[in-house]
């Protein structure tokens, strides 16, 4: 009896989750929170994270696309909620251009004082 009382809970759970979608409308769904960050997790989806959060968001995306949304919209919704760093793949405009270009500030600053020092040390 013990060992039935996880499963029916699980079951519960599973269909409060969100309502059930079409086979074409659940694969755009998935698709979906497989390129969607779990704000609390950050480096899982939405669709591979255990977190409250993220099966809030599963729930909402699948709520949107049964509501006839089309993906991008879905993402713009969330990303307009949540912003930018909701994606695995953020804009790069913007702020979010500093830190793509950080990288390469730095490579380029840690080249020229690599070459001054060994200027300097040849002189």
């Amino acid at each position: 009896m013990k060992a039935l009382l996880p499963l029916a809970f699980l079951a519960l759970t599973a269909a409060a989750e969100a309502p059930a979608l079409p086979p074409a409308q659940e694969a755009a769904a998935r698709a979906l929170m497989h390129e969607l960050r779990c704000l609390v997790c950050q480096h899982q989806s939405i669709a591979d994270s255990d977190a409250d959060m993220a099966a809030d968001m599963r729930a909402v995306v699948r709520e949107r696309i049964a509501a006839g949304e089309t993906p991008e919209q879905v993402k713009s919704y969330l990303v307009s909620r949540y912003g930018d760093y909701v994606t695995f793949d953020p804009p790069k405009t913007g702020a979010n251009l500093v830190l793509w270009a950080a990288p390469l500030l730095f490579l380029a600053i840690g080249a020229v004082a690599v070459w001054r020092l060994y200027r300097r040390k040849g002189a």
